[in-house]
């Protein structure tokens, strides 16, 4: 059973959601501190991934018997009633661990609420995206306002001198709107490119696709310009080469799902898309903090990796 659950949550991806978390969280702080902020965080984001996921497979019920049968639902393993109470009581525990994080920093924190009220607008684009949004024109712009909004979460702890510096939106500065719009941009081209991926795709698809995921690393890209002289780390100035690099190798895997756009192959670019969001993560984390910290955030490719290989993260 611990395997038809790991496969339900699709427990490879969720150290994506960590890897938001952990740059957004660095993004503001430079460091892990408050570190009880930072688990609470986490938590939530892992909590309100893993909903989605099962609420997911909750109302792709009747698509999963025709295409997937060997899930665990339509397989019988598990109830669409288990299913369907357990994703919304992981919902509920996401947004209590979003207002905890606030609750369990320090006093000095800005807008104690954002925390919490930021978990509630992920979980609500979750619930919108799984139960009505995902098969029309606008599911590819809610998943990546989902996963936009997962970095902000991780950016929602701040001190009171850091949320009143150039405020835009909601007490975020503009070049932490820029990250999360960055991944945002990019995780909507993936789920454009993603959208066919049991069938042989359209190659029109999977080119308006590649060029919005690689529009959103171009986004990142930009960050070095919009970051104050006392924030930027001895690193920033790579930041631009990275990302050049990055648009290339992944520009690259998605081309050939171009030329070939059978199912194994597209699936295959989506898991390197996939993957590459812990890389992107480590890019924004690196703006501002060392070397060190963005080391850290890639060594979540080695359980991302691993458990790939025993749990389908497409």
């Amino acid at each position: 059973m611990l395997r038809v659950y790991l496969q339900l949550f699709r427990v490879s991806n969720i150290f994506t959601a960590v890897a938001d978390i952990t740059a957004g969280f660095l993004f503001v702080q430079t460091t892990l501190a408050p570190f009880s902020s930072y688990v609470s965080l986490v938590c939530s984001s892992c909590f309100l991934y893993t909903a989605g996921m099962v609420l997911n497979d909750v109302y792709d019920y009747d698509v999963d018997r025709q295409l997937r049968p060997e899930r665990p639902l339509p397989s019988g393993k598990l109830s669409i009633r288990h299913a369907r109470n357990l994703g919304y009581g992981l919902l509920f525990a996401g947004i209590s661990c979003g207002f905890i994080a606030a609750a369990v920093g320090p006093e000095a924190v800005a807008h104690p609420e954002r925390c919490g009220v930021v978990a509630c607008l992920l979980a609500a684009l979750v619930v919108g995206y799984d139960r009505w949004l995902k098969p029309t024109v606008l599911g590819p712009l809610i998943m990546g306002l989902c996963r936009a909004v997962n970095l902000l979460l991780g950016m929602s702890i701040a001190s009171g001198e850091q949320a009143a510096a150039d405020c835009l939106l909601a007490g975020f500065q503009p070049a932490q709107l820029v990250a999360a719009a960055g991944l945002g941009t990019y995780i909507t081209g993936v789920t454009l490119f993603a959208r066919q991926e049991a069938q042989t795709s359209g190659r029109l698809r999977l080119l308006v696709a590649s060029a919005v995921l690689l529009t959103g690393i171009g986004f990142l890209s930009l960050l070095p310009d919009l970051l104050s002289p006392e924030l930027r780390s001895n690193y920033v100035s790579r930041v631009p080469l990275l990302t050049a690099v990055l648009a290339v190798l992944i520009g690259w895997r998605c081309f050939r799902s171009v030329l070939d756009p059978s199912p194994r192959s597209v699936q295959n670019a989506i898991k390197v898309c996939l993957m590459s969001i812990i890389v992107l993560d480590a890019v924004i984390c690196l703006c501002v903090s060392d070397a060190a910290h963005a080391l850290g955030i890639l060594s979540l490719l080695v359980p991302t990796i691993v458990l790939g290989k025993w749990f389908s993260p497409t």
